[in-house]
């Protein structure tokens, strides 16, 4: 027994099919968006947040050195020099801690890509085209 052949056929197959190609890249494109969204966001409460610590940070490095050097006032030069030398090794350390940040980044956009895997994932399965080395 063979299948009806719906009113339309091949024309509204292919509409049918347009339509819901259009549909599902309109739901990537939205959540897409919300992803840019939430990562400008959590990027501006990231610096926000970083750039408040330290102000709090070097105010209060400022001052305890200021407290050091005023309690051990024979001893000024090798107690200055002293925290420019652990000074110098932070910034050493925050910026190898900042360079292996900035060269192995959070994959961005990783929920959109994956339902986009997933749709083309679907779409070969539905047209015969599945590829089973994935």
């Amino acid at each position: 027994m063979s299948k009806p052949v719906p009113a339309g056929g091949l024309f509204a197959s292919l509409g049918s099919l347009a339509a819901t190609l259009l549909g599902m890249g309109q739901a990537r494109l939205e959540l897409l968006g919300n992803e840019l969204e939430a990562q400008k966001l959590r990027a501006l409460r990231l610096l926000v947040l970083a750039l408040a610590m330290v102000f709090c940070a070097a105010l209060a490095v400022l001052l305890l050195v200021a407290l050091a050097t005023l309690l051990m006032w024979e001893q000024r030069v090798p107690v200055v020099a002293l925290f420019a030398g652990l000074f110098v090794a932070g910034a050493a350390l925050l910026y190898r801690a900042l360079m292996r940040h900035v060269n192995h980044p959070e994959p961005a956009f990783a929920a959109t890509l994956a339902e986009l895997q997933e749709d083309i994932r679907r779409l070969k399965a539905a047209t015969g085209h599945a590829n089973t080395s994935d």
